[in-house]
């Protein structure tokens, strides 16, 4: 065997292991990058410190329970003159006291706020959840890119180098009269598109692997190339339909936006009803005069120059536009489920017929490098036919990338994108801890990590 067609048989033999190259033992796997993610990423943690603002809300509408009580001090300086006489009296008078109200009664408006706040809670809750399979999603994406293009990197370096041999060759048969300069410049001309092409994958693969550290918040190291999830995923198209229309927390959001729109427009109607508030106060005043004073008083409404009719008005027109955002949520859902399926069978199918198409590109190039030998092809075809290969190897990338990606947006779509649904080795966020520690606070400024 020559040495030439070693070469050749080496370099096929590279580009088809490229394919299945397998990562070391402590290599980085989705999984993992997605529970770096889950615990490093700003936008995550910005998204959790919103909903604690949120749970914040219900204290704040809960305060309309409670009594308000306020101290007051004052001092006042007089001047007196007396008749005509030239007799001026100063005096300095002084007084502390503490005055407080209760509302006894107020339409309602406190317990539909409170309410209300409640279900923007638990609707923050489904929000927060959302971002959470957003960024999971995201680092399982860029996940996979940095998979595809650091092969796509191999691929198009091992084919430059069996360019860079072909070149040779060619120059070598010139030399003993047994090619033409035509060869030689084709192969010239294919090794610098091959240097060009290696140059943008490189340049696209630290592209991504600035996402990546961007997201997961480390540099990408030793990743394991990923296969499609089976984690939590339905038997049928229909079945993933209808577990995102129940799960799915973009749907259940929404559906806590209407409860509180709801809550709002019985807390604007509250309004228009009477009130009673106890009222009480103790004041003190030189001289040792104690004063103390207690009492209810009664307000009805009759006329509020229009501004709480426009409020309920208003409530109930938020409240309906509510209620629609909901059959849009699962519209979308629905869209991106169908979607999503058939992305990922597709992706399936176009793996096995690219990793033919691979296998047929290998052999037909081992066929034409042999048939150049004897004078039945030319460098050209040889050069064609190589082209095929690496054509065949990087869809054959893009399409194993397409896959995982689709496998994980289908179960986002779905709404089980999730920590546990995933069995990431994380410790878990618990929204509630913080919503129990605020939700009944008297008072105090110091937030519950001590902020």
């Amino acid at each position: 065997m020559s040495r030439l067609r070693q070469k050749l048989f080496v370099s096929a033999a590279l580009a088809a292991a490229s394919i299945m190259i397998s990562a070391p033992v402590s290599a980085e796997t989705i999984l993992g990058a997605m529970a770096k993610a889950y615990e490093n990423n700003p936008d995550l943690n910005a998204a959790r410190a919103g909903l604690r603002a949120t749970d914040e809300g219900v204290a704040i509408a809960k305060s309309g329970y409670r009594p308000k009580v306020t101290g007051t001090a004052k001092v006042s300086a007089n001047r007196t003159d007396v008749g005509g006489a030239p007799i001026t009296r100063n005096t300095i008078d002084s007084s502390v006291g503490v005055t407080f109200t209760q509302s006894l009664f107020d339409g309602f408006q406190t317990r539909n706020n409170v309410r209300a706040a409640e279900a923007n809670v638990f609707g923050g809750r489904q929000d927060l959840l959302n971002t959470e399979m957003s960024i999971l999603l995201s680092a399982a994406q860029i996940y996979a890119n940095v998979v595809r293009d650091a092969q796509i990197v191999r691929v198009r370096r091992q084919n430059l180098e069996f360019l860079r041999e072909q070149r040779n060759a060619a120059q070598a048969r010139f030399d003993v009269g047994e090619g033409t300069r035509t060869d030689i410049a084709l192969a010239q001309a294919q090794l610098e598109s091959a240097r060009a092409s290696l140059l943008s994958a490189q340049a696209q693969y630290k592209s991504s692997v600035a996402v990546y550290v961007q997201i997961v918040g480390i540099a990408p190291k030793n990743l394991k190339r990923p296969s499609p999830t089976r984690k939590a995923m339905p038997g049928s198209s229909s079945a993933a339909v209808q577990i995102g229309l129940r799960d799915h927390p973009s749907i259940l959001s929404a559906q806590y936006t209407v409860d509180a729109a709801a809550f709002s427009v019985k807390a604007a109607e509250g309004t228009l009803l009477p009130s009673v508030t106890l009222k009480g106060s103790v004041n003190h005043a030189d001289g040792g005069t104690t004063t103390s004073s207690v009492g209810a008083d009664l307000s009805v409404p009759i006329y509020q120059g229009g501004s709480a009719s426009a409020s309920v008005r208003q409530a109930k027109e938020t409240l309906g536009q509510a209620r629609i955002l909901v059959d849009s949520a699962r519209r979308e859902v629905q869209q991106n489920i169908v979607t999503d399926w058939a992305q990922l069978e597709a992706s399936k199918a176009s793996i096995a017929a690219n990793q033919a198409q691979v296998q047929a590109a290998q052999l037909a190039l081992k066929g034409v490098v042999e048939e150049r030998k004897v004078g039945q092809s030319t460098t050209l075809d040889v050069l064609e036919t190589q082209s095929n290969v690496l054509s065949a190897q990087e869809s054959l990338a893009q399409s194993q990338r397409d896959a995982v990606v689709a496998s994980y947006s289908l179960l986002s779509s779905m709404g089980r994108l999730t920590v546990a649904r995933l069995g990431l080795r994380v410790a878990k966020y618990q929204p509630a801890k913080h919503y129990d520690a605020v939700k009944d606070k008297w008072f105090g400024l110091r937030t519950v990590d001590g902020r």
